[in-house]
């Protein structure tokens, strides 16, 4: 994967990441120090991920333009018998959470033997004390078994709150570091926090583990659930076909998640092979006009007498700027694309169906809406191997004292990236590079457009 460079900071500080201090504190891990040892050894601080591995004929390898390795460190800042830890889950629900908590608590406790883990309850909710609710101490029995279950064992909420109050019931739990598990918002909130911190000189660890099913966290090649949301989505899709080839002039209509990025939508598409047309919210569409979707589905059913739409619920905000709809919004200040106003499905299949009515062609649209049935199962098996290794790396990087920072993957190495250069830009499908050709090719879906 590959960046525009235009839409990334070009200060090196941008990629440089905090730390608390000076490591002095032996790591208890017992790792090799060498490679001849033939088991893992300790990560540098001077190891380095390049951003960009791609190149132009004759251009220059870009190093300042580079992730710290993620990994134990031989020495960290933290001592193990004095430290205790707090995780907080905020946002959506995602496939994994738990298996990240519960590989947190192990590998905190066993590895590296700290004091203990409270888990805050309702996302930053939990972290303001004036909402009254009691964190719960994370011990091996508490996490014993969650993995096995959707959803997330410590709740979640949307919503800002106060990062000086956050602070204050961290410090009052001598909590010295924070694990936060989320998406692009609550980055923001660990970002806050972060600062907080650092205005007032708490040695507080901040590390975020990115959860999002729609993928869209810049500087992450993959994020925990998506593979997991992706194999739902196409178990609908193949529902979806099933009921249009049997019927006359049979059309399945799919929405799927997919807020601002249509990640979810491309990849089920490309994994069914089934889909005659994909609509992602990146890429604008027309339902009118020769070239518009209605016209190409009323081609499809002469031709070939089927087709499967599969459509984004963010292209729902081509309703919003039609019909206004500043007020559909959650508590993150995120549209609200289920409001019914702003539901594209619906919306779509009432247009198609109104379409064949006055075409007086005859349909049978079976519509299917998987919803939030993709983001409340338990992860799958990559995707639970992929959380273990987040939590781990994240384990690392807190005791090591890397703070206001984001676990990644890139290029299939995990990265520590500064939450300022996570929070600088967005993650979509780019028009014009290789996702979207592919969707294209797939689905031998036109432009649509007047």
């Amino acid at each position: 994967m590959t960046r525009t460079p235009s839409l990334v900071p070009r200060a090196a500080a941008a990629w440089r990441v905090s730390s608390l201090g000076e490591c002095t504190v032996p790591s208890p891990l017992g790792l090799a120090t060498e490679k001849s040892a033939g088991i893992p050894m300790y990560t540098p601080d001077d190891a380095r991920v390049l951003c960009d591995v791609e190149l132009d004929t004759g251009e220059a390898i870009d190093r300042a333009h580079s992730f710290e390795k993620a990994g134990p460190r031989e020495r960290i800042f933290f001592d193990p018998s004095k430290t205790r830890a707090g995780i907080v889950t905020a946002g959506g629900l995602c496939p994994g959470i738990n298996n990240v908590i519960r590989s947190l608590v192990l590998h905190l406790l066993h590895k590296y033997r700290i004091a203990g883990v409270l888990g805050f309850r309702y996302g930053f909710a939990g972290l303001d004390d004036a909402c009254g609710y009691a964190p719960i101490d994370l011990g091996l029995e508490e996490v014993c078994h969650v993995h096995a279950r959707g959803g997330t064992m410590l709740g979640t909420s949307r919503g800002k709150r106060e990062p000086a109050a956050m602070l204050d019931a961290l410090v009052a739990r001598g909590i010295n570091c924070l694990f936060v598990i989320g998406g692009d918002g609550t980055m923001r909130g660990a970002h806050a926090i972060g600062e907080e911190a650092k205005r007032r000189g708490v040695p507080l660890a901040v590390v975020g583990v990115p959860k999002t099913i729609d993928n869209d966290v810049p500087f992450v090649d993959k994020t925990f659930g998506f593979e997991t949301a992706v194999s739902m989505a196409k178990v609908a899709i193949d529902a979806a076909h099933t009921e249009a080839i049997s019927a006359l002039n049979g059309i399945g209509l799919v929405k799927l998640m997919g807020r601002e990025a249509g990640f979810i939508a491309a990849h089920a598409t490309l994994a069914s092979h089934d889909v005659n047309a994909c609509l992602v919210p990146e890429v604008p569409y027309d339902l009118e006009g020769e070239h518009g979707l209605l016209a190409f589905l009323e081609r499809r059913m002469r031709d070939r007498g089927h087709a499967v739409v599969v459509v984004a619920e963010g292209c729902g905000r081509q309703l919003a700027e039609a019909q206004g709809g500043a007020e559909h919004r959650d508590a993150s200040g995120n549209l609200r694309f289920a409001a019914g106003e702003l539901d594209i499905g619906p919306h779509l299949k009432h247009a198609i169906e109104a379409h064949f009515a006055e075409k007086k062609v005859p349909i049978t649209l079976k519509y299917i809406d998987p919803s939030y049935m993709i983001r409340g199962v338990p992860a799958n098996a990559i995707d639970a191997v992929f959380c273990d290794e987040l939590a781990r790396y994240a384990a690392h990087a807190a005791m090591a004292g890397k703070t206001d920072v984001m676990i990644g993957r890139w290029h299939r190495s995990f990265t520590h990236v500064p939450l300022g250069l996570a929070l600088s830009e967005k993650k979509r499908i780019d028009p014009g590079k290789e996702l979207w050709l592919a969707v294209t090719e797939t689905t031998g879906q036109p432009r649509f457009t007047p």
